[in-house]
């Protein structure tokens, strides 16, 4: 749907080392009428589906940077090229992109951050309804008294706290994954169901207190070894996770509740998992309505769990994903600035621009529909293997 909002200059969605960063993606080629995997080297982009069919067999190799540096492919032209005609909004274009994964399940993870855990409490307190939540905040804030942010997960100082909570009768299950021994890991959503950089992302019809989650996405192998990252906005339905923690499918798994993109940068000598450690989250939100601008910040130093703990706990000798996996580490911004009524915190309104930047990553753009009304999900699994497969590219 068209955006009317007035758009960063095509390089600052891209990452500042464009030159050096070697990028992994998938776009829409009309002319085969599927997809197809593209390497960015060097800001030019090459369709290399010939030598290899998909994102997760290319994630899969065991010398995935050096055959993405030399790998045989059809120059599709600069990056910047692409990037305009998603900002543009053209589902004419020949060319057009797409989520960069495909075959690989889409986990996340929950209250990785303190100020997330305190966000979760108070959905649930607040029962969905975000009229309590600004009271109950000042509430708990009094109450907790203590940083849950300099308390490691499972340690002896973490079963301690819990056991002064549960003492005061105000334990919560957030808080259980939050300072407990296990991380909550969860089904974000399907293989081949993310949406890419300029598409709408979706909002359940029935949520009135929702918002986005900046947060980094790693690209883990079927060996669990993470081997890049990408940006990611986990949809979140505040209202619908509030009423119950069993209605989490109901809450994240939604048409075009899942964005991913622009691309997967891979890890290399310049790009690592400390990078990824360190790796600072910027978020803009833009009314198309009101005019309402929301900034804010999401510091991956301040995650409680490290993102390896994160990835061997959800895949190792209890749980293989063959087709390897995306990876949503978490984030530590929840929006609370109020929009609208004093006290009544934040909520989207359709046609709200999301841009979830960091620099070594670039920008993902998205803008915010109803679930019903964005672009059905249509091309699954199946589709994508008939089209390889009628394009000749299936061994």
């Amino acid at each position: 749907m068209k955006n009317n909002l007035k758009h960063a200059p095509v390089l600052a969605h891209l990452p500042a080392d464009l030159p050096d960063a070697l990028l992994v993606g998938r776009v829409w080629r009309n002319d085969v009428n599927g997809p197809s995997v593209v390497v960015v080297r060097k800001g030019e982009v090459f369709d290399i589906t010939a030598a290899v069919p998909t994102v997760s067999d290319l994630l899969d190799r065991d010398d995935v940077v050096a055959f993405a540096h030399s790998a045989p492919g059809q120059s599709l032209g600069r990056v910047e090229a692409l990037i305009e005609t998603a900002l543009s909004g053209d589902q004419s274009a020949p060319v057009r992109l797409l989520a960069p994964n495909d075959l690989q399940a889409i986990k996340a993870c929950g209250v990785t951050f303190a100020v997330s855990l305190l966000e979760r409490v108070i959905e649930e307190q607040a029962g969905g309804n975000p009229a309590k939540a600004d009271e109950l905040r000042k509430s708990l804030l009094k109450d907790i008294g203590a940083d849950l942010s300099a308390i490691k997960p499972g340690s002896p100082e973490a079963e301690k706290l819990k056991e002064q909570f549960i003492a005061r009768g105000a334990w919560s299950q957030y808080m259980e994954v939050g300072i407990g021994p296990y991380a909550e890991v969860f089904s974000k959503s399907q293989p081949m169901s993310a949406v890419g950089f300029g598409a709408d992302v979706g909002l359940h019809p029935e949520s009135k207190w929702n918002n986005p989650e900046p947060e980094v996405v790693l690209a883990v192998n079927s060996r669990a070894q993470a081997v890049g990252a990408a940006l990611g906005n986990d949809v979140n339905l505040r209202d619908i996770e509030g009423r119950s923690a069993l209605l989490l499918g109901k809450a994240k798994d939604n048409n075009a509740s899942c964005g991913i993109g622009p691309f997967i940068r891979l890890f290399d000598e310049r790009f690592t998992i400390d990078t990824v450690r360190n790796a600072e989250l910027r978020l803009v939100i833009e009314g198309a309505e009101d005019g309402f601008r929301l900034d804010g910040e999401s510091r991956m130093r301040e995650i409680s769990r490290d993102p390896l703990d994160l990835v061997s706990q959800t895949s190792g000798p209890h749980h293989q994903y063959p087709d390897g996996f995306m990876l949503f580490l978490g984030t530590m911004f929840s929006p609370i600035k109020d929009r609208g009524a004093p006290g009544a915190g934040f909520t989207h309104k359709l046609g709200d621009r999301v841009s979830i930047s960091s620099p070594s990553l670039g920008m993902l753009v998205n803008h915010v529909y109803r679930s019903d009304a964005v672009t059905p999900w249509t091309f699954g699994v199946r589709a994508l293997y008939r089209n390889l497969a009628q394009r000749g590219l299936l061994n």
